[in-house]
């Protein structure tokens, strides 16, 4: 623990550690069909009375009728606003948990407990909840921190190769815009073979010190969007498709459009690109891009992060470090994803 508001230990500790001196007048468990069963059984005994509530899974659920849902169940259930939420699983349960703890009766107090990797080592740190909107992801939500995050690695061992690879992306992202160092590390171990507790601990310490600095995303806080204005743009596309992607596949491919950004900028070198480009192509593969890339461009445009009709990126600066605020054009993004394409 290297904060009082962001806990890593084991399920059983961290619960008892929380709740402990606690007089939360109702205590409310936010739960999928998923986390049901596979997380909610290691701390169910350990809670005090409760109320169970269950949505349904994945991304296209965080909507406002979801929300709906919740506040339903809040109100249905006479939640006050002395009364506790802890939300257990993914970053799409915890934007929405989040949110709809957030906005209840003013505010009521939530409790994160991430349940994948992705939500331990970015989701569930930083305050950022939300729902998408017609599409548009994280279009319609609030900055609040929740009252404590409480990260549990033992809920690793319940997901798929491929939900562990996604969050995994993160870390790498964290690696490339704060620490080199680790960045050298990371590559020497195939994916099964990685600490997850330490690198869980290291990423979180990396943006949990970034987000303390820069609560409201004004300046230094944007380097966590390294991949993801583009990134966000594919994951949207793709999710009109077939071939939906997982949110760190689509940050994957970018931080490699990114990357080619910044070599073109001179703020990483060629062989800097080539390092990101071949370990994550390693990692991920490929996916097959539209032949136009119009639709992609648009979505980049529509990115939060834009300053009016300027598209606005966060670039490493060498790995290990990063600037934020770069202005790129629409030509720029259709190069980038030609280079993806190309490798």
């Amino acid at each position: 623990m290297f904060s009082d508001k962001v806990r890593v230990g084991p399920a059983s500790h961290l619960v008892q550690s929380f709740l402990k001196d606690k007089d939360y007048s109702q205590v409310g468990v936010l739960v999928d069909e998923h986390t049901t069963s596979l997380c909610y059984p290691k701390i169910k005994e350990l809670l005090p009375n409760h109320a169970l509530f269950q949505v349904p899974s994945g991304e296209e659920y965080k909507t406002l009728a979801t929300c709906e849902l919740i506040w339903q169940q809040l109100t249905d259930h006479r939640f006050d606003r002395h009364s506790v939420l802890i939300i257990l699983g993914g970053g799409v349960l915890g934007d929405m948990g989040g949110f709809c703890a957030a906005t209840y009766k003013r505010g009521i107090d939530f409790v994160l407990m991430p349940t994948t990797l992705l939500s331990q080592v970015d989701a569930s740190v930083g305050g950022k909840l939300g729902i998408d909107f017609h599409h548009f992801k994280n279009h319609i939500g609030v900055f609040q921190e929740p009252v404590c995050t409480l990260i549990a690695t033992e809920f690793l061992s319940t997901l798929s190769n491929r939900e562990l690879r996604s969050g995994f992306a993160e870390i790498v992202k964290h690696c490339l815009i704060a620490d080199k160092e680790m960045w050298g590390v990371i590559q020497t171990e195939p994916l099964e073979n990685q600490n997850w507790e330490a690198l869980v601990t290291h990423s979180v310490k990396i943006k949990y010190q970034i987000i303390t600095e820069d609560p409201r995303e004004k300046g230094l806080r944007k380097i966590l969007n390294f991949g993801h204005t583009i990134g966000h743009a594919l994951e949207t596309y793709f999710l009109k498709t077939q071939n939906k992607l997982f949110h760190g596949e689509a940050i994957a491919m970018g931080m490699i459009a990114e990357a080619f950004i910044a070599a073109k900028k001179e703020l990483l070198t060629q062989s800097e690109l080539s390092q990101i480009s071949s370990y994550l192509i390693h990692l991920f593969g490929k996916e097959k891009l539209p032949e136009a890339f119009d639709e992609i461009i648009n979505l980049a445009g529509q990115d939060k992060k834009n300053r009016g009709a300027k598209i606005k990126l966060a670039l490493p600066n060498s790995i290990g470090k990063a600037v934020w605020d770069v202005e790129v054009t629409q030509e720029e993004i259709a190069e980038s994803l030609t280079y993806y394409q190309s490798i």
